[in-house]
């Protein structure tokens, strides 16, 4: 008789069910693991003979061999410790078969049979539900597992507790999901005295998920800015907060209580590697750009980066995934983030300051900032030069807005997106609006079609940059809750779109 348990194996953020069958056959003791197990599966055999004989229980005297179908799938981590026990303490009938055949299971096992957590509870609750499984988890994983709510979740503290429990000796309790608490940490924009254009397009960035990109000399305040981002953004919505949760899932970057709402807001260093940003390694897994899914990736001295680093976020910064592609894995990860960038105008960082003079102006700065290449660049919707504050303007400044009030104002923007684009899945702001959409909810009054035009041709956009204009129009329209784009909204998102070309000769936008 074939004794079986279910498990996953991880393709993504796809969770694949991994049929687990255990065989005891006459012949000479031994203990096979077949199926394509990586080094950590095939060292699960030792594990789980040391955990089964510190519950006083015996291996039977028999060949055992366990096989992991479908055969031909690779199959890592240490998640396959205890579905391989599982299967085995049902063939050796120490709990009931049927029991141990309907339930998917995922966890390491201590040497004393204390389940140890693992990586990926939340695909697999999705999983174990699509499949009208049960999931057995251990306890320090149950609370995120439970979040999924379709699927009855058992989370014990060691093996013995979970053979108990299926043998009625001592029931174990469903899990239940953490709870979330209100968002707290977020650095108040009250701190940040003066630069009220980038607050402002800050502001539009965030109520649109726009990308977003600043240049100022050192100490002008531009990771301060940065910092303060997350602060005046909606927290996630239900179905955000579960695409989201399960790649941190995956990256083991959950904590016991399970599901966060608050946005992600991802920093790296400007020494990652191209894998560490877009996702790669021996597993294929994510990276930065899909760790700020739904949320923020700052990226601080952009031209610092490398540029085949730079180079790779093209595609995803327009299509909202990315496919990570391997010898021995293809997987794809969803990666909607907002782009911050902030760059120093030159090396030395003072091109445009008159008191420290840069020795190689205008070289130094067109070297510096031309490690960005055009069409990255054509991929930020907003601009701004962020100049330095005197000391003596910073004791003179009046006490700026707060988060709270700024992201009031965010926050009713977003809900008028989210009511305009109700119908269309997976459009949520103006950012992700395109085409026929977007020409229908972002068209200008006739004043303001005339200025686009006027912008278009003096400027030269290309088609990319003509509609993200309109996008950007289009959330300052939201701002102010009007019902129109107008002259004025274009004339704003063309300020931004064109910083550093503020000072070329435009006046009818300078003036609108």
């Amino acid at each position: 008789m074939i004794a079986r348990a279910y498990t996953v194996a991880f393709q993504g953020v796809e969770a694949r069910l991994i049929e687990v069958q255990c065989a005891l056959s006459p012949g000479i003791p031994a203990f096979n693991l077949v199926g394509l197990p990586d080094k950590a599966v095939s060292e699960a055999k030792e594990r789980v003979r040391a955990a089964i004989t510190a519950m006083g229980l015996a291996l039977p005297a028999k060949r055992i061999t366990i096989n992991l179908s479908p055969a031909d799938l690779p199959k890592e981590g240490s998640h396959f410790d205890l579905p391989i026990a599982m299967s085995l303490l049902a063939a050796m009938e120490v709990i009931p078969k049927d029991e141990a055949a309907r339930q998917v299971c995922l966890g390491e096992l201590s040497l004393d049979g204390t389940l140890v957590q693992v990586v990926g509870a939340l695909p697999a609750a999705l999983a174990a539900a699509g499949a009208a499984l049960g999931l057995v988890c251990p306890a320090a994983c149950g609370a995120e597992a439970a979040w999924v709510g379709a699927v009855q979740v058992i989370a014990p503290e060691s093996l013995l507790a979970l053979m108990n429990h299926f043998n009625g000796r001592a029931i174990l309790p469903a899990a239940e999901p953490g709870e979330v608490g209100p968002a707290t940490g977020f650095r108040d924009l009250r701190d940040v005295k003066g630069q009220e254009k980038a607050k402002r397009a800050m502001e539009i960035a965030a109520a649109g998920r726009h990308h977003f990109f600043m240049v100022g000399e050192p100490g002008a305040g531009k990771s301060m800015l940065a910092a303060r981002l997350p602060g005046i953004l909606p927290v996630m919505d239900p179905e955000e907060a579960l695409s989201t949760s399960m790649i941190h899932s995956l990256a083991g970057l959950l904590d016991e209580s399970g599901i966060s709402r608050d946005r992600p807001f991802r920093a790296p260093h400007h020494t990652a590697s191209m894998a560490a940003i877009v996702g790669g390694g021996r597993n294929a897994k994510p990276g930065e750009i899909s760790l700020a899914h739904n949320g923020v990736l700052f990226l601080d001295e952009f031209p610092e980066f490398s540029r085949t680093v730079l180079e790779t976020l093209r595609q995803p910064v327009e299509t909202g995934d990315v496919v990570v592609a391997r010898a021995n894995a293809h997987v794809r990860y969803p990666c909607k983030f907002m782009l911050v960038a902030a760059a120093n105008p030159c090396k030395c960082g003072y091109l445009t300051d008159p008191e420290r003079a840069c020795a190689r102006v205008p070289l130094c700065g067109e070297e510096y900032l031309g490690r960005i290449s055009g069409p990255l660049m054509d991929r930020f919707d907003l601009k701004v030069d962020v100049p330095p504050i005197s000391l003596a303007e910073l004791a003179t400044m009046e006490e700026a807005e707060s988060s709270d009030t700024v992201a009031a104002r965010v926050r009713a923007a977003r809900d008028i997106q989210r009511a305009r684009f109700a119908e269309y899945e997976g459009i949520t702001t103006n950012s992700d609006a395109e085409g026929e959409l977007l020409q229908a909810v972002a068209t200008p009054t006739p004043d303001g079609s005339e200025m686009l035009n006027l912008i278009a041709e003096r400027f030269r956009l290309s088609a990319r940059a003509y509609y993200r204009l309109m996008r950007v129009s289009r959330t300052i329209a939201d701002l102010a809750s009007e019902e129109t784009v107008q002259k004025h909204h274009i004339a704003e998102a063309a300020s931004y779109r064109f910083a550093g070309a503020a000072r070329m000769d435009l006046p009818d936008i300078r003036t609108a």
